[in-house]
């Protein structure tokens, strides 16, 4: 029994290590990803190259560190925008249920889906064994490169310090 729990643990960390290898980082380019949002239209993140992208990856709408996440993002909407930039939602929701959640909570601001979590593997956040992303936040500059990654996020002060991070990474 304590070999087989030893070689799970073996198992998990090794993926766990290869996941995050694979995970773009600060100073790379933001890797290109075509998804639906959930009004159904196309987004391009290429297309953003001049702006700033905010992108913050969440595990399953209607849950509630999630439902606190995408509020914070709502009231604190305008601080982002007056910095220049633009703040996008991404889970592996399909875009019905993530209409259905952009709805129900007001949100004013677009939301990805991602229901094959193509995009959550290509930016390294995919949970172990399940196809939900970790809470994570990516902050893109308008050169389509990662200026910062959040992977500790608070959901309900992720907004606030995204528009930190952004002053700060606008002044260097």
């Amino acid at each position: 029994m304590l070999r087989r729990q030893v070689a799970i643990l073996i198992v998990v960390f090794f993926t766990t290590v290869v996941f995050a290898a694979d995970a773009p980082g600060v100073g790379q380019k933001a890797p290109e990803f075509t998804a639906t949002t959930h009004d159904g239209k196309t987004f391009r993140l290429a297309e953003r190259k001049g702006k700033w992208t905010v992108l913050f990856f969440y595990p399953k709408a209607e849950t509630p560190g999630c439902t606190k996440q995408v509020c914070a993002f709502r009231d604190g909407i305008k601080k982002i925008r007056d910095l220049g930039a633009e703040v996008y939602g991404l889970s592996s929701n399909d875009a019905a249920e993530q209409a259905a959640f952009h709805a129900h909570h007001k949100l004013n601001f677009t939301l990805l889906a991602d229901p094959h979590a193509e995009i959550i593997r290509l930016y390294g956040t995919k949970m172990f064994a399940i196809n939900y992303s970790k809470r994570w936040t990516f902050i893109v500059d308008d050169k389509l490169t990662i200026r910062s990654i959040d992977k500790d996020v608070d959901p309900v002060m992720d907004a606030t310090k995204v528009a930190a991070t952004l002053r700060e990474k606008q002044l260097q």
